[in-house]
């Protein structure tokens, strides 16, 4: 999630490989000078393990921009991170070696499927009331690489063992953020993280999305459930996934925004004509009665295309806590 409402634009340079190419904009989008820092989440196939010879090497430099940036920063895993000599696991754990990371391998204490489940809590603003709350909870799962079931086709997807570990997760900070002090009367809102959509991101079409649509939904072949444990969780507000890389959509389905990350990397394939680009999400946070600062009012976003101008499209806001549980969406013309 790149969280800063005011990005320098500088000169854009055309650099002579796709992987130069990819670190310049990634260095771009996550300039440090600004005065509210980023944070940089990837939402999977980090690297191209066929291509990658040395994956670590690769995975130190996939990340260059976020480590020297100073920035914390998280990811999750992809179908194709593994690809090379690194296993999953392997892959994970040199992602949390690294350095500014927030990513973890697994949580504590929980026997659970994949690799990079965890959760990061967003504290409230030093000296306020809500400094000891995490006002903003996100989620990251691990949703595979490819099925291991042999009577079913296609790729992976979030199990049983990782969805009982988010609602006891979810579960537990609502119980905190709506206890003293400060008790609030609903949860704080949830952003989840994972590489391979879900089955439901095929509910669309361009009547009722933001952005486009360009290839089919790569899901896979079996639902999982996890839209419904989300949905029953009650604090998640958007989910955001890569995969499928010219769809760069949001789509909001039973109070959920199911949204693309957008094509970023040049490594993988792409369209010609089509700018590759990275989503941003901006939270929002409100005003006390006191005056000072509280809990999340809203959530938006938008899109940075690798133009010229790193111009802004398709921004509109993913959750307001004024209109919590309506359809509309309201529009904007980006940051």
């Amino acid at each position: 999630m790149t969280s800063s409402a005011n990005l320098s634009i500088y000169p854009f340079r055309f650099p002579s490989s796709p992987h130069e190419t990819f670190l310049s904009l990634l260095s771009l989008v996550m300039d440090p000078t600004q005065p509210v820092q980023f944070k940089h989440l990837a939402t999977g196939d980090n690297i191209f393990g066929f291509d990658a010879t040395d994956p670590a090497k690769s995975l130190n430099a996939a990340f260059a921009p976020a480590i020297s940036s100073k920035i914390p920063w998280a990811a999750v895993l992809g179908n194709h991170d593994q690809e090379s000599t690194l296993s999953r696991e392997g892959v994970m754990k040199h992602i949390v070696g690294l350095k500014n990371t927030l990513s973890q391998v697994n949580p504590v204490a929980h026997v659970i499927d994949g690799f990079g489940n965890y959760n990061l809590q967003v504290g409230g603003v030093e000296g306020s009331s809500f400094e000891n709350k995490s006002v903003l909870n996100l989620y990251f799962l691990d949703s595979g690489d490819y099925s291991t079931v042999s009577s079913i086709p296609g790729y992976g997807w979030i199990k049983p063992s990782q969805q009982l570990w988010f609602e006891r997760t979810s579960k537990k900070l609502q119980r905190a953020y709506m206890d003293k002090p400060e008790a609030q009367k609903g949860p704080a809102p949830g952003l989840v993280y994972f590489h391979i959509p879900l089955p439901e991101f095929a509910s669309f079409d361009s009547t009722n999305f933001t952005g486009v649509k360009q290839e089919g939904i790569s899901s896979a072949s079996v639902n999982s459930g996890f839209f419904t444990t989300m949905l029953a969780a009650g604090d998640v507000k958007a989910v955001f996934t890569g995969h499928d890389h010219l769809n760069d959509f949001c789509g909001q389905l039973t109070g959920i925004q199911l949204c693309y990350a957008g094509g970023f990397g040049y490594h993988a394939y792409g369209k010609a004509g089509w700018a590759r680009r990275a989503r941003v999400v901006v939270a929002n946070l409100e005003k006390t009665e006191k005056g000072s600062w509280g809990a999340v009012k809203s959530i938006k976003t938008w899109k940075r295309l690798d133009d010229e101008h790193l111009t802004p499209i398709d921004g509109h806001v993913l959750w307001s806590k004024t209109s919590a549980g309506s359809r509309r969406r309201k529009h904007i013309g980006g940051p």
